[in-house]
């Protein structure tokens, strides 16, 4: 069997290994001391709860092979929170607004925001729902979803003044 070797950075922290050139990286990731926090769904991009950071862009991880991200910097949803475990303002906002029920979709959902919050700091519902598209809750109907990245946004503005 043919191994490749990888090198990623996934929350901060260094991880060398040899993986098959097949492995997708939500297979990789969830391999990695625990961090199953990022999960696997349908396997096939459409439910979004694989969703990582890399290189600060939002990938569906079940999409990327782990060979193609190696170099890259990963953050999965436990890398968001702060390393004094401050929960990031869209954690808190989910939690606050009980914008999660199961939290399945929960890290597919924050880094989708994540990415409306990178480009629109201040977004109208219509964005937010628009930028969650490609992510599915089976619990929520999405109304509290959409007030947690409304909050969140709120949170992030008042911090930057």
């Amino acid at each position: 069997m043919v191994k490749v070797p990888v090198a990623v950075r996934v929350n901060g922290r260094l991880y060398e290994r040899e993986v098959e050139p097949r492995l997708l990286l939500v297979h990789f990731l969830r391999d990695l001391d625990g961090l199953t926090g990022t999960k696997v769904g349908c396997d096939t991009s459409q439910c979004g709860s694989c969703t990582v950071l890399l290189d600060g862009m939002t990938v569906k991880s079940c999409t990327c092979l782990a060979v193609q991200a190696d170099g890259a910097a990963i953050t999965t949803i436990e890398g968001l929170a702060a390393e004094n475990g401050a929960l990031h303002p869209l954690q808190e906002a989910f939690w606050n607004q009980h914008g999660l029920q199961c939290g399945f979709c929960t890290p597919g959902m924050i880094f989708a925001a994540h990415e409306i919050l990178r480009t629109s700091p201040d977004p109208s519902d219509e964005e937010i729902r628009h930028g969650l598209e490609g992510n599915l809750c089976r619990c929520t109907g999405y109304q509290n979803i959409v007030r947690s990245v409304r909050a969140a946004a709120d949170a992030m503005q008042e911090g930057e003044g």
